[in-house]
């Protein structure tokens, strides 16, 4: 096996977050919730899943991480609405720091070493 010839039931997804592995029931299991809470953050469009070709939602790990927070949040008693625009404004947040630090490394002058003596 090679990596340009990956095999296995996940064909060589095994280490992708965004890979659609997980079915709505097994989501569901693993976060300790219900198939309506997952259809819930959907319609709020916190999450869309990718959908199988018989039409089954499929989600990713990267998905299941969003909906946890969004849990979190409804757990502490937040509206689902409301974790939603919540877990939507950290993401995009997140993403905006990144980029911003990207671009500061980028834009960092460069210094020579001082000389040796």
């Amino acid at each position: 096996m090679t990596a340009e010839t990956p095999t296995g039931p996940l064909g060589g997804h095994l280490d992708d977050d965004d890979y659609p592995a997980y079915t709505m029931g097994r989501a569901a299991e693993m976060l300790g919730t219900t198939q309506g809470f997952l259809r819930a953050i959907g319609d709020a469009r916190l999450i869309t899943p990718l959908r199988s070709a018989g039409g089954h939602r499929r989600y990713s790990r990267y998905q299941l991480r969003i909906a946890a927070r969004a849990r979190e949040l409804v757990d502490q008693g937040t509206p689902i609405e409301a974790a939603c625009r919540i877990v939507i404004l950290e993401d995009q947040l997140e993403e905006a720091q990144r980029l911003n630090a990207e671009y500061r490394a980028a834009a960092a002058p460069v210094t020579d070493p001082p000389p040796a003596d």
